[in-house]
């Protein structure tokens, strides 16, 4: 990609104020593989900026993926010796394992996505606004901006775990925006923006921005208003993150609750005696029936009565639960 960008300075000793032009001249020969990152890119961007809410768990999980590159990335550039040592297979590997492991995460506790989300719209408005307030001051020392960017994501990820719906549509269409915007400023063939962050942040002084790179810059609030708008008010009313989960929730219980029916209620169930047997040598001997003969009823009662009496002994011990023979081996009496 060659692009001439021209800065036309007329001297003050010519008779005329000091003049800045700006002359865009484009000559601009596309590399495949950026221009297929570019693409994607951009569509990921605009999808975000209209249709960001209606995909949270999608949104929570790019939150954490860029978080863990960026983690990577920072490691690599401060420890020079993993840059060296490791190869580029093995770095891109770490990389990507890395980053999927905090998308997970990120997509799976809701409340961890929020605060990277926050954070990263706070990062995005502080820069936004920082890059143009260094085109008029100068920005020093360098804890300003570092403090500002700091002090700003604290209280987006504060504000969007209190308001959770409205900055996260804030969030996705701030995002979306500037991903647009960067693809355009690319596309066009200037790529200037992420230059000024950096001369920002390592205190150098920035380059002047053009009239066309002001016209790029502007796509971000106002893809970011119209974003928040069409969310608002037509892709994401009447949509809640938080309703999805407590419809899961009351999904799993009723589940709970079917299996729990099918099994009956374990409380109330009380378990029953085994049913008692006689056994073939659960008779009474007849010296015992004799004596109680004779000690109850007198010598000369009569055989009815003996065996009213024995009936009710042997119903009276079959109560009781007895299931022990009373004699080993006795001749059985009979009446």
């Amino acid at each position: 990609m060659a692009v001439t960008s021209l800065y036309v300075t007329e001297e003050p000793g010519v008779g005329l104020a000091e003049v800045d032009i700006c002359t865009l001249e484009i000559n601009i020969n596309y590399e495949v593989i950026p221009s297929i990152v570019c693409s994607v890119c951009l569509s990921f961007g605009l999808i975000y900026s209209f249709f960001g809410y209606r995909c949270f768990k999608m949104v929570m999980f790019f939150s954490g993926f860029m978080f863990g590159s960026a983690a990577v990335l920072l490691l690599y550039h401060k420890e020079p010796v993993l840059d060296t040592q490791l190869g580029k297979e093995t770095k891109a590997g770490i990389g990507l394992g890395v980053s999927v492991l905090c998308g997970l995460m990120t997509m799976l506790v809701s409340t961890m996505g929020l605060i990277l989300s926050g954070i990263q719209l706070g990062g995005l408005l502080s820069l936004s606004i920082l890059v143009v307030i260094g085109q008029f001051y100068s920005l020093t020392p360098a804890w300003v901006p570092l403090c500002v960017i700091l002090a700003v994501s604290i209280v987006a990820a504060v504000f969007i775990l209190q308001w959770q719906k409205l900055f996260t549509i804030i969030y996705t269409c701030v995002f979306g925006a500037t991903t647009v915007m960067l693809c355009v400023d690319y596309l066009v063939g200037t790529f200037v923006l992420p230059d000024q962050v950096y001369d920002m942040l390592c205190q150098v002084a920035p380059r002047p921005l053009c009239w066309f790179n002001w016209l790029i810059t502007g796509i971000c609030p106002v893809l970011s208003l119209i974003g928040v708008l069409v969310q608002w008010k037509f892709t994401g009313k009447g949509v809640s993150h938080r309703e999805a989960v407590h419809k899961q929730q009351k999904k799993n219980s009723k589940k709970h609750r079917y299996r729990e029916s099918r099994r009956g209620p374990q409380s109330h169930r009380q378990r029953m005696p085994p049913p008692l047997k006689r056994y073939a040598g659960d008779v009474l001997a007849p010296s015992y029936l004799q004596s109680l003969q004779e000690r109850q009823m007198g010598t000369g009662s009569s055989s009815s009565s003996v065996s009213t009496i024995t009936h009710t002994l042997i119903d009276f011990d079959f109560e009781t639960g007895s299931m022990v023979p009373l004699t080993a081996a006795s001749p059985v009496f009979a009446v």
